[in-house]
């Protein structure tokens, strides 16, 4: 017997013995004069010397694994590198898991970080490249922007970890356009065929589309719901043929997505026949808006997306009427009857019977919402949003007024958001205020710092505004931070307003370094 097989021997009759014990399984005997000196008075003691004799005899006995192949090195990055004092800044927040000194979690801080670096174009130096990737592992929404930064080098990186797969399967500016595209349709996995197919929605429509179709009849149901998502990218006149072909589709998931995608195309032949049935719900007449909502939900409407019970417990009449309302052309209702989105809202409605129909006027305002969303009206969505509503009073807008804050342009929201909290405060901003393009514009910045101020002159906690606060740490223009040192100089030490302050001055000025780093 070779001693490599002795010893493996040996070790067997150890590992039995510490299992079952040394007063079932005796100690094996000595194999070597070593072995022979441990003292065996204590059966325990001696398993536990001979199972360290054994180990390093094993040890001493290994053979050397064949050599494997070097892999190529990674490709040439030729962005710029990152400023010295940027890259020890991601150093930072990279480490970062909880509070630094006067400022809030600076973990927090690591998304605009990245979107700042991505936009001119850096890489980072390469021995943070695997902190980088273990961060955005951990934090899909920081994927996009780290996979980008990451570069040439987090992609050839990828392959060497299990848990860097993610980077295969994630968009960025610098797509590796060696890879087969058709092999990875047809052999990747799920999450990365979606990505290739986006990606190859943003720059060739008509050629994802052809691939889609390729494929469409063996696909999933559930996959099909996504892949249409996707086409959402470049969605255009193209694609109607498709999707008219996809309201047929056995999966009614898949029916409702096609329908909703054909109803922000306000040409498409399902808006025409949207319109239609709007048409003969809705008839103007003698300056009111008489609505006859549907009597029922025909084959051909299901057809068209909308289902026969309501999801949400509304009435089915109701249901119908909104669905087929917020699918119609928003065009429809400025071309029948001649008159601005500002004027339809302010019409009185009827119902059918000629008596008030104030129920049919908030679903059709909802529905208007909407559609303003859908089809990205800026008109409508700027009337149905109308000035934000006076103190004490309830505001009528219709829908999610952040959804309809999100059509306009970003100066407008943050102007119209900013007019909201100057006279609500902040208790209910927090929606309006994330539907803001960050870093907030100095109006709506200085308007969220007098709105603090308020809160903390009228004696409520900070914590019961915690939402805006940590939205302000990451939005708030960084040019504000002398405003709040002012206010945390003008209130109460050792009180929580004060800490509150100090850590949001302390934040603004980080972000005011890290983004000048960035700068150059």
């Amino acid at each position: 017997m070779t001693a490599a097989a002795l010893a493996g021997d040996q070790w067997a009759d150890l590992q039995g013995a510490a299992l079952l014990g040394t007063d079932r399984r005796p100690l094996p005997e000595p194999g070597t004069p070593l072995a022979e000196s441990v003292d065996r008075t204590d059966p325990a003691t001696a398993l536990l010397d001979l199972a360290a004799l054994a180990a390093v005899r094993r040890r001493a006995g290994a053979l050397p694994a064949p050599a494997v192949d070097a892999p190529a090195p990674a490709p040439d990055d030729t962005r710029p590198a990152l400023p010295e004092p940027a890259a020890r800044r991601l150093a930072v927040l990279l480490g970062t898991r909880g509070g630094h000194g006067s400022t809030a979690n600076l973990a927090e801080l690591l998304p605009q970080w990245l979107a700042a670096a991505r936009a001119r174009g850096y890489r980072p130096p390469p021995a943070l490249v695997p902190a980088l990737l273990d961060t955005a592992r951990a934090r899909s929404e920081l994927r996009g922007d780290a996979v980008t930064l990451a570069g040439p080098l987090g992609r050839w990186l990828a392959p060497q970890n299990p848990d860097w797969r993610y980077v295969t399967r994630t968009a960025a500016d610098h797509d590796d356009l060696d890879r087969p595209g058709e092999l990875l349709w047809q052999e990747g996995l799920f999450a990365e065929r979606v990505t290739h197919l986006t990606r190859l929605r943003r720059t060739d429509p008509a050629a994802g589309l052809a691939l889609l179709a390729s494929t469409w009849p063996t696909e999933r149901a559930e996959d099909r719901v996504l892949f249409l998502d996707a086409l959402q990218d470049g969605l255009s006149g193209a694609d109607e043929e498709f999707l008219e072909a996809a309201l047929g589709d056995r999966s009614k998931n898949v029916r409702a997505t096609a329908a909703e995608l054909l109803s922000t195309l306000p040409g498409s032949a399902l808006a025409a026949r949207m319109a239609d049935r709007a048409r003969a719900a809705v008839r103007f007449a003698d300056g009111r808006l008489h609505i006859t909502p549907p009597d029922s939900c025909d084959a051909a409407m299901q057809r068209d997306g909308i289902p026969v019970k309501s999801p949400t417990g509304r009435g089915e009449r109701a249901w119908w009427f909104g669905e087929v309302a917020a699918a119609a052309p928003l065009a429809l209702w400025t071309a029948d009857t001649g008159l601005t989105p500002d004027r339809l809202l302010a019409l009185p409605t009827v119902d059918a019977d000629g008596d008030g129909g104030a129920e049919w006027a908030e679903d059709l305002r909802e529905a208007w919402a909407r559609a303003a969303v859908r089809q990205q009206n800026a008109d409508w969505a700027r009337a149905l949003l109308g000035a934000p509503p006076r103190p004490g009073r309830e505001s009528r807008t219709p829908g999610a007024p952040a959804k309809l804050l999100a059509v306009l342009s970003p100066a407008e929201r943050a102007a119209w958001t900013a007019a909201f909290v100057q006279t609500h405060g902040l208790g209910d901003a927090f929606q309006l205020l994330g539907a803001c393009a960050t870093p907030w514009t100095p109006p709506l910045s200085t308007a969220v710092v007098a709105a603090l101020k308020r809160a903390a002159e009228l004696g409520s906690y900070p914590w019961s505004h915690s939402g805006v606060l940590g939205m302000t740490e990451r939005a708030l223009a960084p040019e504000t931070a002398p405003a709040v040192e002012a206010l945390a100089a003008d209130t109460s030490p050792d009180t929580a307003w004060s800490d509150t302050f100090t850590r949001l001055a302390g934040t603004l000025r980080f972000r005011q370094a890290m983004l000048g780093e960035l700068a150059g």
